[in-house]
């Protein structure tokens, strides 16, 4: 299958910043599909910005309603409407920061499938649960929690993010990654059968253009979340080229 390398943003930069980085991807890059999740209301600005490239455009979070009173949220629906074609769900930080359970990113994801969006959710330990030998119980059940029925035939998207390595500079080794890659890619074989040997399983937490090659390089590994690298162009479009072709 062909790599993706996402891009979150976070809440990170201006309008001019957001469109002078939409620029710096906009051609993309050969033997990998790009994604940049800018900030909510850079979305409409940056789709434009990419409108009849290749690289596609998500948001980092919508509500699980159609519509409502729910002040300050954003319906899958109207991030459909804006042009963005993915959106990031579950992230540690929305799990932490904003209470969000298994139950809550489920909901949601079946809310962005219903509105023709492709859920990318994240799962990861914490530190003291990769440390207690819990890591890969905690994905398994984070993974059983959050994803609906229906996920991996409508090409939904797994990221995994150890919370500790989130913009920490640190990262799992690579017999790690691997090990977690390939324990997701049981479970969801297990739960949606072979059609789940085709979803796409991204690694995030400080990837760099200096360690994506031998992260890329790994089984079950499909793509990459990219953080803090994806606020630089040039770094976000090399950490791309470094997926083996």
């Amino acid at each position: 299958m062909r790599p993706l390398i996402a891009g979150n943003w976070k809440m990170h930069g201006t309008l001019r910043e957001a469109a002078r980085l939409a620029e710096g991807v906009r051609e993309g890059v050969k033997g990998a599909d790009l994604l940049v999740c800018p900030p909510a209301v850079h979305l409409h600005p940056v789709a434009v910005v990419l409108l009849g490239s290749p690289v596609a455009v998500g948001a980092q979070d919508c509500h699980a309603a159609a519509k409502g009173a729910h002040t300050g949220d954003l319906s899958a629906e109207m991030v459909r409407d804006v042009g963005a074609t993915h959106v990031i769900l579950g992230h540690s930080e929305r799990r932490a920061n904003h209470g969000e359970t298994d139950a809550d990113v489920r909901a949601k994801a079946e809310a962005a499938l219903a509105a023709g969006l492709i859920p990318i959710v994240c799962v990861g330990e914490t530190e003291a649960e990769r440390l207690a030998g819990e890591a890969e119980a905690v994905v398994t059940k984070q993974l059983a929690g959050s994803l609906p029925d229906g996920f991996a035939a409508a090409g939904g998207i797994v990221a995994y993010e150890p919370v500790w390595a989130i913009g920490t500079g640190r990262t799992p080794t690579e017999a790690e990654v691997a090990a977690i890659h390939g324990t997701m890619r049981q479970s969801l074989v297990g739960r949606f059968g072979e059609k789940a040997q085709g979803t796409r399983l991204l690694y995030g937490g400080s990837v760099k253009p200096g360690n994506a090659a031998g992260i890329f390089a790994l089984a079950n590994v499909d793509g990459a979340l990219v953080g803090g690298a994806s606020l630089v162009a040039a770094d976000f479009l090399a950490i791309a080229q470094a997926f083996p072709v």
